[in-house]
């Protein structure tokens, strides 16, 4: 290996790493340790190299994919291997034949499908995203008061309001308060808050169940 001198800087340096010396004091690099890859097989499809993970032995296909196989690999049989890739293929063409069969010619939708098996992803999408991106302020507002007096947050609160102005009036203002026994004021005050949430929660019942359907 070609070693060379730096006598100014009283250095001593090699072409793939440095050593230092200075002053007497001999300073070693630091060593990288080998990066080892990840374990892979070569498929007995197409010769390629995929990962471990994705392999695929013949013994684990049904008649109908393996014969789908040997229609473009005769050689293939069940002691063979290939990867998840390249099933997924015979896969999107052996449902495309069976629905050919039996529906005749493919739609958009039915063509998304296939293509969804072939790339393992997801069909459709999120309908609460889709949903809250089309909705009011209005109707965010609706779930959202539907939500929370359907919770137990909400019954908690309202018993605690509830104890607190029956407290209030009955002990320490000794029924001679701003709302004394019967409590006429409060329940007043529960009439309007069930006349203005119940038209909101089924506001929201509404829109959960047209988005069902």
């Amino acid at each position: 290996m070609p070693v060379s001198y730096d006598l100014s800087k009283n250095t001593k340096k090699s072409s793939n790493n440095e050593v230092k010396i200075v002053h007497g004091i001999c300073t070693l690099p630091k060593l990288i340790k080998p990066s080892y890859g990840m374990k892979t097989f070569i498929s007995d499809l197409s010769g390629k190299r995929f990962p471990i993970d994705q392999k695929i032995s013949g013994h684990s296909l049904r008649s109908s994919l393996l014969e789908l196989i040997r229609q473009d690999h005769p050689d293939f049989d069940q002691a063979r291997n290939l990867s998840m890739k390249e099933l997924n293929v015979y896969r999107e063409r052996y449902v495309a034949d069976y629905l050919s069969q039996e529906v005749g010619k493919l739609s958009d939708l039915e063509h998304k499908v296939l293509e969804s098996v072939r790339e393992e992803s997801i069909v459709s999408e999120n309908p609460d995203q889709a949903d809250q991106a089309g909705s009011t302020f209005g109707e965010r507002i609706a779930d959202r008061v539907a939500s929370f007096g359907g919770s137990w947050t909400f019954i908690l609160i309202f018993i605690g309001f509830l104890l607190g102005w029956i407290g209030l009036n009955v002990f320490w203002l000794m029924n001679k308060g701003f709302d004394p026994y019967p409590f006429i004021l409060l329940n007043l005050l529960l009439s309007c808050l069930a006349a203005l949430q119940a038209p909101v929660i089924m506001m929201s019942q509404n829109r959960q169940s047209d988005k069902d359907r």
